[in-house]
């Protein structure tokens, strides 16, 4: 019944003011975030490839070494920006509908990115 009102709700209301419908366990997100987090896991992914060519020329490990680490700020500013907008949209809607188990979820996850 719950996830009745909620589609009702989101049918009326543009996707861009009903970002998040946890009890379905989907974000809806505006084109303009889904080409940002889309473009830069298309670059990580480019990143990647580049350290597989790097191992397969059998590149200096320090060459190698500073091409991963690159590849990690890259995920963390991916999860940042996810985060940001996560806790903007998501968690700020649960917790005015009083889904206070939002915030334990959100805890596990900080725990896990730390």
């Amino acid at each position: 019944m719950m996830e009745d009102i909620r589609s009702e709700a989101a049918s009326t209301i543009p996707a861009a003011d009903v970002p998040c419908l946890s009890a379905s366990r989907h974000t809806r997100r505006s084109d303009e975030q889904k080409a940002r987090l889309m473009h830069r896991l298309t670059r990580i992914e480019g990143q990647v490839r580049g350290l597989e060519n790097m191992l397969e020329k059998d590149a200096y490990c320090n060459d190698i070494l500073v091409q991963s680490s690159a590849i990690l700020a890259a995920l963390k500013a991916f999860d940042r920006e996810l985060l940001r907008a996560h806790l903007h949209h998501c968690v700020a809607q649960d917790i005015r509908e009083g889904r206070e188990e939002t915030l334990d979820e959100l805890a596990d996850t900080l725990g896990k990115l730390m």
